[in-house]
């Protein structure tokens, strides 16, 4: 099973991701992989945070300035996105029950280590829940079932996704 969500900048992505992630938890479920958040200061984003959904353990995805490659302003901090964010998924591969990639994007596939834990993921048998940026949505939409988040949809959605998971969880 895998499950792709899409949506504009603001709409709840991540935030979908982390509730369903909290909601299987309290069932049991063992969850692992990444989220990743904006950061924002004096109101302007200036970059982007990377955790671990089983660690906790929290880098720089992003920062405007940083050296790395870049995507528009911001430079991608390769180490952290390596350190943190694919190996929080080669461990999801290995140790939990669902895994879990917030988000699918350019400043990601940056790395190849990471395209490549991606499709790992896409290929286990492991259910997958994964954002993904809306420029990146025809590279992944025949690959699973595709939600398009939107302000109006998005706590139907949430429920409907986590009875989806559920529902395949259920010989665990």
């Amino acid at each position: 099973m895998r499950i792709f969500v899409t949506g504009n900048p603001g709409v709840g992505k991540t935030t979908l991701v982390l509730k369903i992630s909290e909601a299987l938890r309290d069932k049991g479920i063992k969850v692992g992989g990444f989220t990743t958040r904006e950061v924002r200061e004096r109101g302007r984003r200036v970059g982007f945070k990377i955790k671990a959904l089983d660690t906790g353990e929290e880098g720089t995805l992003a920062w405007a300035g940083l050296d790395g490659p870049r995507v528009g302003k911001y430079g991608v901090n390769l180490q952290d996105l390596n350190e943190i964010g694919v190996e929080a998924v080669e461990r999801a591969l290995r140790e939990a029950d669902v895994v879990i990639i917030d988000e699918i994007g350019a400043m990601e596939f940056k790395s190849k280590k990471f395209a490549e834990a991606v499709e790992k993921a896409i290929e286990s048998e492991k259910p997958l829940l994964a954002a993904l940026h809306r420029r990146w949505v025809d590279r992944f939409k025949d690959r699973g079932k595709l939600y398009v988040l939107t302000v109006e949809n998005r706590e139907k959605v949430r429920e409907e996704i986590l009875l989806e998971l559920l529902k395949e969880l259920k010989g665990i």
